[in-house]
């Protein structure tokens, strides 16, 4: 369902649901929401039931008049709580906690809302899952590791599938949305998320060969410094991927093509979209050259000169750079990477941290970050 703050919720919804808790025998006396009750003994219209609003459920069961409270969380702007999956995590983790602390009210379920208005229960579900569509095709990292081998460009298909990509991302950025505090939870999450910079700068052994504690400190500070410039960019918040690389897309024929996992929200900064594709063209280079060169040099001005000539979003250059330092210090990673040589491994970080320095980015001039 959406993120609205009303929902169609029916009297006889709430019916089903109280007795696939507690038996058909159930019957519900009185609704009403807390701070407004009413004396009459009837059910409230529940048509306008507001998220966030608390409302008490008393019924009758084998003759017990019993009270419940039947609580969502407010949408609202900030605080984490922007994606309705940030509210069923807080809602199931409480589903889980309350009855484990001594003198605090206890949880009877947790559950979810339906399209239709009905109540779902998933209090006792231990974990989640989702299941997709089979797709057919070949992932896109099987082009970059064809190219790293022969150095050869396979006619026009892998310019073409450059430009698709980049037209794709171009037609996804165009749908904005206004909502300030999402993006500076978005550029926040990007800093101190457990999946964005310092998780992954975590995950780095302690004893690390290539650089000392003192340069992923550097890195944080700057990342610091780079969120206070961002924040105040709102306007730029966009639809996006959010992980956008070789290994969730798959081709088909020529530049046939199905994006998979989408992650961390349906808005945020298009840079993330561009660098978390776009340093796979390094990336790949570094490990052929030594440098951006040859097909991948082709391949990475193509990207970028033709969503830039697209959008005519300029301002890309300038809000990147910590997008670039997040997704270089990945295929950095001994853990993702464990094999890469000592040269690709120092230059890839070497790459984190100068961009980290550098207000705006030069596409002409990769090879002097490294």
């Amino acid at each position: 369902m959406s993120d609205s703050n009303i929902l169609n919720l029916s009297q006889d919804a709430v019916l089903q649901y109280i007795r696939s808790l507690y038996g058909e025998k159930v019957k519900i006396q009185r609704i009403w929401r807390i701070g407004e009750m009413s004396e009459a003994n009837d059910v409230v219209d529940l048509k306008g039931f507001g998220y966030g609003c608390p409302y008490v459920i008393e019924f009758k069961n084998e003759g017990k008049t019993c009270r419940v409270v039947l609580e969502t969380m407010r949408p609202g702007e900030g605080f984490g709580h922007d994606h309705f999956s940030d509210r069923a995590q807080v809602l199931i983790w409480q589903n889980s906690a309350f009855n484990k602390l001594p003198k605090h009210v206890h949880s009877v379920d947790a559950g979810c809302f339906e399209d239709t208005g009905k109540l779902v229960s998933v209090g006792r579900c231990k974990e989640y899952f989702i299941l997709t569509e089979f797709i057919e095709g070949k992932l896109y990292h099987l082009d970059l590791d064809r190219l790293k081998e022969t150095g050869n460009l396979q006619s026009e298909l892998d310019m073409n599938r450059c430009v698709a990509l980049s037209d794709y991302l171009t037609e996804i950025h165009k749908t904005r949305h206004n909502s300030p505090g999402l993006y500076v939870r978005r550029i926040r999450d990007l800093v101190g998320h457990g999946e964005c910079i310092m998780g992954l700068l975590d995950s780095y052994p302690k004893e690390f060969a290539y650089v000392n504690k003192s340069y992923f400190i550097d890195i944080e500070k700057a990342c610091v410094e780079w969120r206070w410039k961002l924040k105040e960019r709102t306007h730029r918040l966009s639809q996006v991927h959010g992980d956008f690389h070789p290994w969730n897309l798959l081709f088909r024929e020529g530049v046939d093509f199905t994006a998979l996992d989408r992650s961390r929200g349906e808005w945020g900064e298009p840079a993330d979209d561009i660098a978390a594709l776009t340093i796979n063209y390094l990336f790949y280079s570094l490990q052929k050259y030594g440098e951006l060169s040859g097909v991948f040099d082709r391949l990475f001005k193509l990207f970028w000169e033709n969503y830039l000539q697209k959008t005519c979003d300029s301002e890309i250059l300038e809000v990147v750079q910590p997008f670039y330092a997040w997704r270089s210090l990945v295929v950095a990673s001994p853990i993702w990477y464990p094999h890469l040589s000592v040269d690709v491994r120092v230059k890839l970080l070497n790459f984190a941290q100068n961009m980290l320095q550098h207000d705006r980015f030069n596409i002409m001039d990769v090879n002097s970050y490294f």
